[in-house]
């Protein structure tokens, strides 16, 4: 007996050790792949250090959360996979520090200030941060392993419904006939709600990083000489007339594509940049012929862009990166800023990608219920369906606002189970006291109400009325884009 102890013992060992070796060697592929700039040749024609650590963040998630076309667990192996190699990719951001003054004592008790370093600042707020959200969705996710009420149905099953819509290629929610249970719904809607706050914090975070990186000059190049050639007669007469409604101008355009949002999208980014340049005296183009608007004008009219721009982004979190965007992390050679941008656009991706498949089964529930009532072929979420805004980020708030999510992510019921006994517990009190899963819903609003009035702050030049018609639309004003 003695003898089959240790040998189970040294069999443990020489396995421990020899995963640590894999592992160790598994590491030194990646960050060779990144030291040379994903070219393993060696010819020197690889990409900076910036952008290698974007693509492989980019890519890790990719081929982990790709395959997530249903609500339930990740399997360990992926799981694992995705803790361990992000773990790898982040480690860097450890050694990317700043000097700031620190105060240190010597032996004979006198007081000196002294230059130490640490973390740089915006990467200590937001890491952090984007760690506390990758959790929060992966545990959202293990939350549908008790679930039993509806189930998957794929192209392949005998018999099975296809899908009409835009996703053919994703399985098929299958409820109950008559739908739901009342307290599957609500704890389905609850976890939406819950989703729904990791989507609007990455989406503000990846904004506010992407606000911040320089533009390129090669795209500053690429641009017309003003706004007009930019976005066309018929867009830049709407902008430029006297009063302006922007839900009204986005009703008159034709949105029924991603590629016709995005390149709407290309055209107002692109104006804002020739207007901003023209009013900080930064183009040459114009300014040695002169300009017949005037820059009280200019500044109106990129205001009214950056509100069509906020509008898209709320209403259509799905679409692809725009040509700006793509530009700057492209050329973008700030480590920290790639590593966040990337990192929070993956956990943006994975937190609508589990929103659409909540969506998608409380679809199915409604079809369910009232058969004549709904579409036939409707996605998860329709090009034309608005969504909340995200955020404003403020990275000196970052801790508070993952705070406030953990607060509420701790005090409320997550798993089926949990919540099913949490309601059913309740159900022998007073009629008149409300549904516990009600009062999870309203303390949740709460919080999220403060969370988001602790985080919004608004361009002091951007005219109230403008604000009070975006927020009537449940949006808030974008990161003004540096030049």
């Amino acid at each position: 007996m003695m003898a089959l102890s240790f040998s189970f013992i040294r069999f443990h060992e020489s396995y421990c050790i020899s995963k640590l070796d894999s592992d160790v060697e598994l590491m030194k592929e990646r960050f060779s792949k990144l030291l040379l700039g994903e070219d393993m040749s060696g010819g020197g024609k690889g990409v900076s250090s910036a952008l290698a650590l974007s693509n492989a963040i980019t890519n890790l998630a990719a081929s982990v959360f790709g395959e997530q076309r249903k609500l339930e667990p990740m399997p360990p192996e992926r799981k694992a996979r995705w803790g361990k190699e992000i773990d790898w990719l982040l480690s860097v951001t450890d050694y990317i520090v700043e000097m700031v003054p620190s105060q240190q004592k010597s032996k004979d008790g006198v007081s000196m200030e002294i230059m130490t370093t640490r973390q740089r600042k915006d990467l200590h707020m937001d890491i952090p941060a984007l760690r506390k959200l990758d959790a929060m969705l992966i545990n959202c996710l293990d939350n549908f392993k008790d679930q039993n009420e509806f189930y998957y149905e794929s192209k392949s099953d005998k018999g099975g419904a296809k899908r009409e819509d835009d996703k053919w290629w994703l399985p098929t929610p299958k409820v109950p006939p008559n739908g739901l249970s009342d307290v599957s719904k609500k704890w389905l809607q609850f976890q939406k709600d819950s989703v729904n706050q990791v989507l609007k914090a990455a989406m503000a975070i990846n904004a506010q990083v992407l606000s911040e990186m320089q533009i390129p000059e090669n795209y500053i190049e690429s641009l017309p000489k003003n706004g007009r050639s930019t976005l066309g007669d018929y867009i830049y007469k709407s902008i430029t007339v006297e009063y302006f409604d922007p839900g009204l101008f986005l009703s008159t355009l034709d949105l029924s594509s991603e590629h016709k949002i995005l390149e709407l999208k290309d055209k107002i980014e692109a104006s804002i940049v020739i207007w901003k340049r023209k009013m900080n005296n930064k183009d040459a183009k114009s300014s040695l012929l002169g300009s017949a608007v005037s820059s009280e004008k200019r500044e109106v009219f990129e205001e009214r862009a950056q509100t069509i721009l906020l509008m898209l982004k709320q209403r259509f979190p799905g679409i692809p990166q725009s040509a700006l965007d793509i530009s700057k992390i492209q050329y973008n050679r700030d480590v920290g800023q790639a590593i966040l941008e990337s990192y929070s656009r993956v956990l943006e991706s994975l937190a609508y990608t589990v929103s659409s498949r909540i969506e998608d089964v409380l679809h199915a529930d409604a079809q369910a219920r009232n058969p004549s009532e709904t579409k036939n072929g409707h996605s998860a979420r329709d090009l034309s369906d608005p969504v909340e805004p995200p955020m404003k980020y403020n990275s000196n708030n970052a801790n508070e606002e993952i705070e406030k999510l953990n607060s509420i992510d701790a005090s409320m019921p997550m798993t089926l189970s949990d919540f099913m006994g949490w309601t059913t517990a309740d159900q022998g009190d007073s009629e008149q006291k409300k549904d516990p899963s009600d009062d999870s819903k309203d303390a949740l609003k709460n919080d999220i109400k403060s969370k988001i009035s602790g985080v919004i702050s608004t361009d002091k030049k951007v005219p109230q009325s403008y604000i009070e018609k975006v927020e009537n639309r449940g949006g808030s004003r974008s990161p003004t884009a540096r030049d």
